[in-house]
C-alpha cells in the first residue's frame, strides 16, 4: 500500500514528504537492467556537481557493477589486456546506464545529472567532479579499503561505480562510516608503487591519508602505459580477500 501511495504523489509532494521505500518504477528499472547492488545517498552536506541552472543536488543514486572475477584474479601480478578490455567494457556500461537513468528521472519531472565513470576532470589533483565512493559509502553499499577502493559484501572491491545525482526524496543509506578490513594489509603489501599508507578508512578521512596518488599514478604510467596510457593497474584490488571470496 505504501508503495502505491508514493507512486501516486506528485513530484512536488514527493519532495516535501521523504519516502521510506523506493518508487516501484525505480526498483523495476534496476531489475530490468540487472543491477543488483544499488542505493541512495543523502548529500546535502557535500559539494555536488551543478545542474544547468546552477543548483547542486541533495541526493544521488549509487550503482555498483561487478567485474569479471576470472579477469580480476588474473592481475595479481599486474594488469593484462583482458583486464584493460573489461575495465573499458564495464565503464562503458555504467555510463550508458547512468545516462539512461538520468533521462528517466528527468522524464518524471525531477532534476538529475549522471557522473561519468573513471573520468579525471582535474589532472593536477588527479580527481573527478565528485568521488563515486562518497556516494557509495553514503548509500550503504560498502566501505573504503586500505587500497582506497570501495569494498562491497557481495563482490569485494571487484566493482566499478556509477552515480546519478537527483532531487528525488529517496530512502538513503544508512551510510557506512568505518572500515571492516580489520588487520588485513594484503593490498598494502602487494602495491608495487608502495603508494598505500596502510591507514584504516573512516568517513571523512582525506584520500591523501590512505593513498599517495602521485606515486600510484607515476608507477602506472612508467610500467603499464600500454593499458589506457597508464590508467590501469588493479593489483591491490585483485589480492583483496573480500574479492577472492567471490571465487569460492
Amino acid at each position: 500500500m505504501q508503495r502505491e501511495k508514493n507512486r501516486q504523489l506528485s513530484p512536488e509532494k514527493q519532495l516535501s514528504n521523504p519516502s521510506t521505500v523506493f518508487p516501484i518504477w525505480l526498483t523495476e528499472w534496476m531489475k530490468v537492467h540487472m543491477i543488483t547492488l544499488w542505493g541512495a545517498a543523502e548529500l546535502r552536506d557535500f559539494p555536488t556537481p551543478r545542474d544547468e541552472t546552477g543548483q547542486q543536488f541533495p541526493f544521488a543514486l549509487s550503482l555498483a557493477i561487478p567485474m569479471n572475477p576470472q579477469v580480476m584474479v588474473s592481475i595479481q601480478n599486474g594488469p593484462n589486456r583482458k583486464y584493460a578490455d573489461e575495465y573499458t567494457s564495464v565503464n562503458n556500461r555504467i555510463n550508458e546506464l547512468s545516462e539512461a537513468l538520468a533521462a528517466v528521472i528527468k522524464d518524471r519531472g525531477f532534476r538529475s545529472k549522471s557522473l561519468a565513470a573513471s573520468d579525471r576532470t582535474d589532472t593536477i589533483t588527479i580527481k573527478g567532479d565528485f568521488p563515486h565512493k562518497t556516494a557509495a559509502t553514503r548509500a550503504g553499499l560498502g566501505w573504503v579499503g586500505r587500497h582506497c577502493q570501495l569494498i562491497t559484501r557481495p563482490f569485494g572491491s571487484w566493482v566499478r561505480l556509477g552515480t546519478v545525482f537527483t532531487d528525488i526524496e529517496l530512502p538513503c543509506g544508512p551510510p557506512i562510516k568505518r572500515s571492516f578490513c580489520g588487520d588485513c594489509r594484503r593490498c598494502v603489501e602487494a602495491c608495487p608503487a608502495k603508494a598505500l599508507k596502510g591507514k584504516a578508512w573512516y568517513a571523512g578521512l582525506p584520500r591523501e591519508e590512505i593513498l599517495d596518488v602521485r606515486a600510484c599514478d607515476q608507477w602506472k604510467k612508467e610500467h603499464y602505459f600500454q593499458y589506457h596510457k597508464g590508467h590501469n593497474c588493479g593489483i591491490c584490488s585483485a589480492v583483496c580477500p573480500y574479492g577472492l571470496k567471490v571465487l569460492k
